[in-house]
């Protein structure tokens, strides 16, 4: 009796969204050439979404462990999620942050600026300078391991380990 109280619940919900017509055929397509239904690639798409941001939902990362999530995610969040840098800040120092970890509003600008304006910002600090790099995202990361003492660690996702590897290449 008790132990069916324990088991996860896989009950599955209805969501509703909104899709332009080139991601709608974008998803059928895809689904269509991988021979699997399209209710499957948005289940997909949705865990592994979750799982590449999984780091966000550790309440115990707060302030500079964020970024290396942030710079990856720089150019979907200001295009998909158009947050300001109020909103950011709050979710990267989430009204917590150690002081060693709290990141300055300067540097969450630079999160939401495009590629061309954060190469331009960047010449401009001069602690960024010893980091430049063609890949404006490689810079950013670099600029920040150094001003935020950001190690690398094992516990990272993958994909920001492959960027942080890709950086002393």
């Amino acid at each position: 009796m008790f132990e069916a109280e324990n088991i996860p619940s896989e009950k599955k919900h209805v969501v509703s969204m909104r899709l332009t017509n080139n991601d709608r055929n974008g998803m059928q397509n895809l689904s269509s050439r991988l021979f699997i239904r399209e209710s499957d690639l948005y289940r997909f798409a949705v865990n592994c979404l979750l799982s590449k941001m999984n780091h966000l939902n550790d309440e115990g990362n707060r302030g500079s462990d964020l970024l290396p999530l942030f710079v990856n995610f720089r150019a979907e969040i200001n295009e998909f999620l158009k947050l300001n840098k109020q909103q950011l800040y709050k979710i990267i120092n989430a009204g917590n942050a150690h002081p060693d970890k709290l990141v300055s509003m300067e540097d969450i600008e630079l999160l939401l600026l495009s590629d061309m304006a954060l190469r331009n910002k960047l010449i401009k600090i001069r602690e960024a300078l010893a980091f430049k790099n063609k890949n404006t995202s490689v810079w950013l990361q670099h600029y920040f391991d150094n001003k935020y003492h950001i190690e690398i660690s094992e516990e990272l996702p993958e994909f920001i380990l492959d960027i942080t590897q890709e950086c002393d290449a």
